[in-house]
C-alpha cells in the first residue's frame, strides 16, 4: 500500500511523519538533530530512500547530513561550500560593492533524474551543484554574472530560497532570490537570465524596467505544464504563461495579495494554492483567521479553504518552503506554522487536520509519495 512520508524542518530539530494513503493515522519520529535549525529537508524521486538535511547553528556552522534509509540514520556529508572555486574559504570579493559570503544553505534540491546529483541554494545569493551525493560541491557562477553587483538582500537575507528544475528539459532550472528576482537558465546551470519582466515592485524599485531587484519568495510549476510559472512575489501574486518570459497579476479577490509559499495541485494544473498573511510587517493572517486560499482557475478567482482550521486568535506564519502536495490520487496539501502546527487536507483543501501541534516554528514542509 503507498503512503506519504513529510519531512519537517524546524527551528530545533527535524521530524519525520508518516501515514499510509488515507493519512489519517500518522507515525512522528524526531526530533532529528535536536535543537539545530533545520532550514530544508528535501527527498530524492530517484531514490526513495535518499534524503538531504540543511543544518545549520550560529555556533558551529553548516552541515549538509544525507541519509539512505529513510531518515532512520543519518550522515554528514562534506561541507566544503566555496565561492569562484577557492575550496575551503567562505568568502569573495568580487570588486564590487559588497564581499559575497557564505552564511547557509536555503534550499536543497535533488535531480529529477540523477541520483547523486543535488543542488543547493545558499545565502549570500549562489547556485551549488553536487554530483557525488553532496560529498564535494561545485558553484555555477555564471549566475551571479547576470548583475550581481545590483542585487540586494531582502529582510530575511539575500538569499537563494528557490530552485524548480523542469521535468520536460534537463537543462532548464529556475531560481528565486531575495531580494534579486527569478532567473532561468537552458543550457544546465552555464548561463543565465532575468526573467522578470512584468512584475512591479513600487516600494522596492523606482525603475519599472528594472530586470533585477525584484523580491521574489516563491515559483511553482506543474510537471504536465512546465512553461506555466506561478509566483509568490513581496506583494502581488503573478503567473506565467511563457517560462517567466512576461508575468502578469493574478492575486483577484484574495484578502491580501503578501504571502510567501505558493503551490499547484498534484493533478490539476489550474488548481493552486496560497497562503495571505496581513503585510510585510504584519506577519499573520488577516483578521487571525488561518485561512488557505485556493484557486481553480489559474488565479483571480479564489476560495478561502477553512474547515479544521482556527478562525479566531491565530497569528502564526507560514514560511515559503513550509507548503507542499503529495501525488497519490486523492491529492494532500500540507503546510507548517511558526506555531509549530503542521496541517494536512487528504482531499485537496476541503477539509484540514493537524498531524502534530507542538513543534518548534516550522521553517519546512516537503512530501515524499512511497510506493
Amino acid at each position: 500500500m503507498s503512503g506519504v512520508r513529510v519531512l519537517v524542518g524546524t527551528r530545533k530539530g527535524a521530524f519525520i511523519l508518516t501515514s499510509d494513503e488515507k493519512r489519517q493515522n500518522w507515525a512522528v519520529s524526531g526530533p532529528h538533530f535536536a535543537g539545530w535549525e533545520i532550514y530544508h529537508m528535501k527527498g530524492s524521486r530517484v531514490n526513495p530512500n535518499r534524503i538531504y538535511a540543511s543544518q545549520s547553528t550560529g555556533w558551529f556552522g553548516q552541515l549538509i547530513q544525507r541519509s539512505d534509509d529513510g531518515g532512520q540514520t543519518w550522515e554528514a556529508v562534506n561541507n566544503e561550500f566555496a565561492y569562484d572555486g577557492d575550496p575551503g574559504t567562505h568568502q569573495f570579493y568580487d570588486g564590487t560593492q559588497h564581499p559575497w559570503e557564505f552564511k547557509r544553505v536555503w534550499h536543497l534540491e535533488p535531480s529529477l533524474t540523477e541520483p547523486d546529483t543535488v543542488y543547493a541554494g545558499v545565502e549570500d545569493a549562489a547556485l551549488f551543484r553536487s554530483d557525488d551525493g553532496g560529498q564535494s560541491w561545485q558553484e555555477l557562477p555564471g549566475l551571479r554574472e547576470v548583475k550581481g553587483h545590483l542585487w540586494q538582500p531582502g529582510a530575511g537575507g539575500m538569499c537563494l530560497h528557490t530552485i524548480v528544475l523542469d521535468p520536460s528539459n534537463p537543462n532548464r532550472m529556475y531560481v528565486a532570490i531575495s531580494a534579486a528576482g527569478t532567473f532561468r537558465t537552458d543550457d544546465g546551470g552555464e548561463t543565465w537570465q532575468p526573467i522578470n519582466e512584468g512584475l512591479i515592485s513600487p516600494y522596492e524599485l523606482p525603475d519599472s524596467e528594472a530586470e533585477v531587484g525584484h523580491c521574489v519568495h516563491n515559483i511553482a510549476l506543474h510537471p504536465s505544464r512546465p512553461n506555466v510559472l506561478f509566483m509568490q512575489k513581496h506583494w502581488d501574486v503573478m503567473r506565467s504563461d511563457n517560462a517567466g518570459g512576461h508575468w502578469h497579476e493574478i492575486s483577484g479577490n484574495l484578502p491580501t495579495d503578501f504571502g510567501f509559499p505558493i503551490a499547484v495541485h498534484a493533478h490539476e494544473p489550474e488548481t493552486v494554492y496560497v497562503v495571505p498573511i496581513k503585510s510585510d510587517s504584519e506577519h499573520y493572517p488577516p483578521e487571525g483567521k488561518l485561512r488557505v486560499y485556493r484557486s481553480r482557475s489559474g488565479g483571480n478567482e479564489w476560495e478561502a479553504l477553512t474547515n479544521g482550521l482556527p478562525q479566531e486568535n491565530c497569528y502564526v506564519n507560514v514560511l515559503r518552503d513550509a507548503m507542499a502536495v503529495d501525488s497519490l490520487d486523492s491529492c494532500g496539501i500540507y503546510f507548517g506554522t511558526t506555531g509549530g502546527q503542521v496541517y494536512v487536507s487528504a482531499d485537496s483543501g476541503d477539509s484540514w487536520t493537524a498531524i502534530v501541534r507542538d513543534l518548534p516554528a516550522v521553517l519546512s514542509v516537503e512530501v515524499q509519495t512511497l510506493p
